[in-house]
């Protein structure tokens, strides 16, 4: 969340950065800080009648040592009063910083200053390519109809069972989405200095109140139930993004400053109730509500923030550089960044029987908010704590990668060559047709 200091020294700049991102959010400042005002009052408040308790309890001392009983205890009922005055208004406290702090969990990150201004996709401005758009002498087969005919992805039945939005890889395409899972979490951790972590994919809302998820997208989410207990659901949630446990995993703790930066990755499947909403078919692989991912995750000092948000999207690149595939690196603008993320690059590789480019990695530093949300800390040389960098980013969603990967390497007799670095984790250099196919 933001600091409210930062709000309270900085409330134009404030404004300014949250109105940039186009949500209406800058109306909440006031209230933030009306709240605040409050609560900082009562407090105030609070320590005035500690301190005169305390006064008046040194005071009985001194009427009991001279036998002054009448007066000591006089002044007993006064210290009585005093203090059933500080039980109210320390209520009063707590529950003002309680309201303060539920308006604070739902404003977004500022964003950073370097973040170009706009409202929509097509505000955000193009970094650089990687590649060029693939030429085909022959026509191309969109993924649907490869999956389709190679017997990569049986739709129909992925509906069947789950309902639109669900996938079921079969042989080859199963064998590749394995394939990919295991050549993207060993670059990370042989060639990029990540720690491989395998987080629960049922996680507590702390977690998921931590990145930024909750209270904000709460209705976007897959909620669980306990067998017939009524009374759990929603204790759990399935993960929509290993992000969530993954980033929480230092949760209310005090790291030492030697420790950063701490590098992490973590494969998980993703579960997105949202997906729904753009009107997911029973077919295809572009929007879907489970799909696989390989997630990056940092925690670094704020100084260095930036520099490892660079790093992490080089990361991310090299992926799609050793697979052949052509992409383009978005930096986002603000009104099209993610809730948490004070500055974000998005990564689209081109498929080219589409003909659009498709987002496999979105890489965000979301500088302290997150950290200040769940209360991860490090220890300075002189003692004293400081909120780290939190940085996410996608290394990368594989859904969309499966899509971009059998496109661009399609080859004229139907089948799909395999590119040199993945081949050793199918066992194979291409995804051959079927026996049964021509």
């Amino acid at each position: 969340m933001l600091d409210v200091k930062l709000i309270r020294d900085q409330r134009d700049l404030v404004r300014e950065r949250l109105a940039s991102r186009g949500g209406g959010d800058e109306a909440k400042v006031d209230e933030v800080l009306g709240i605040d005002a409050q609560r900082r009052q009562a407090l105030a408040e609070v320590e005035a009648l500690k301190a005169q308790r305390n006064r008046v309890s040194k005071e009985i001392g001194a009427l009991m040592g001279q036998r002054k009983l009448a007066e000591a205890e006089a002044r007993k009922a006064e210290t009585r009063q005093i203090g059933d005055r500080i039980a109210e208004l320390d209520g009063k406290v707590a529950a003002l910083e309680e309201a303060r702090d539920q308006v604070l969990l739902r404003l977004p990150n500022l964003p950073h200053a370097s973040v170009p201004a706009g409202r929509a996709a097509e505000d955000n401005v193009v970094v650089r390519m990687w590649g060029e758009k693939p030429v085909s002498v022959f026509p191309l087969l969109p993924h649907v109809d490869l999956c389709s005919r190679l017997k990569l992805v049986d739709f129909g039945r992925g509906a069947k069972l789950s309902g639109s939005g669900f996938l079921l890889y079969t042989g080859w395409g199963a064998r590749l989405e394995r394939a990919l899972i295991s050549f993207l979490l060993d670059l990370h951790t042989g060639q990029h200095e990540y720690t491989e972590v395998s987080p629960p994919y049922l996680i507590g809302r702390d977690c998921m109140v931590g990145v930024g998820q909750f209270p904000k997208f709460e209705d976007q989410a897959y909620a669980v139930q306990e067998g017939l207990d009524s009374s759990t659901l929603g204790k759990l949630y399935l993960l929509p993004t290993a992000e969530a446990p993954v980033a929480n995993i230092h949760r209310d703790e005090i790291l030492l400053e030697a420790q950063l930066p701490i590098r992490y990755v973590a494969y998980s499947p993703c579960f997105r109730a949202e997906a729904g909403a753009a009107g997911v078919g029973t077919r295809g692989m572009i929007r879907v509500h489970q799909f696989d991912k390989v997630e990056l995750i940092k925690i670094v000092r704020p100084e260095d923030g930036y520099a490892e948000h660079e790093k992490m999207v080089a990361d991310a690149e090299r992926v799609l550089q050793l697979l052949g595939l052509h992409y383009r690196v978005v930096l986002l603008c603000a009104g099209d960044m993610g809730f948490a993320s004070a500055k974000t690059y998005d990564i689209e590789v081109w498929a080219p029987a589409q003909g659009q480019y498709l987002e496999v990695s979105s890489c965000s530093n979301c500088e302290d908010y997150q950290a200040r949300r769940m209360n991860c800390r490090y220890k300075l040389a002189d003692g004293g704590n400081r909120f780290p960098h939190i940085l996410n980013g996608s290394g990368t969603a594989l859904a969309r990668l499966f899509v971009a990967l059998i496109e661009t390497h399609q080859q004229a007799d139907g089948s799909v060559s395999i590119p040199e670095p993945l081949r050793p984790y199918l066992g194979a250099d291409r995804l051959p047709l079927p026996a049964c196919c021509p």
